[in-house]
């Protein structure tokens, strides 16, 4: 798998949680997680996920630095490229 297509289906992932959390299915790569409605409960249970689901831990201060799917997965897999 090349990391482009490891990217994409990090973003893929990451954006079936978040319409999932968020109770929408019409979440793009660059939309806002506040301005879709987004708060911190919804996060907190978005955080969880990320951690089940993708195995992937994603401190508080990430999800507010990174309040998009392509961001948030970019991160996420930045962290994966630094794992040992």
């Amino acid at each position: 798998m090349t990391t482009t297509e490891r990217n994409a289906m990090t973003a893929d992932r990451v954006r079936a949680i978040w319409c999932r959390e968020l109770q929408r299915d019409d979440i793009t790569p660059d939309d806002d997680f506040f301005a879709l409605g987004g708060q911190s409960l919804i996060m907190v249970s978005i955080q969880g996920a990320f951690i089940e689901e993708l195995g992937a831990e994603v401190p508080m201060d990430q999800m507010f630095l990174n309040p998009t799917v392509a961001s948030i997965a970019a991160y996420i897999d930045s962290q994966a490229a630094l794992a040992p």
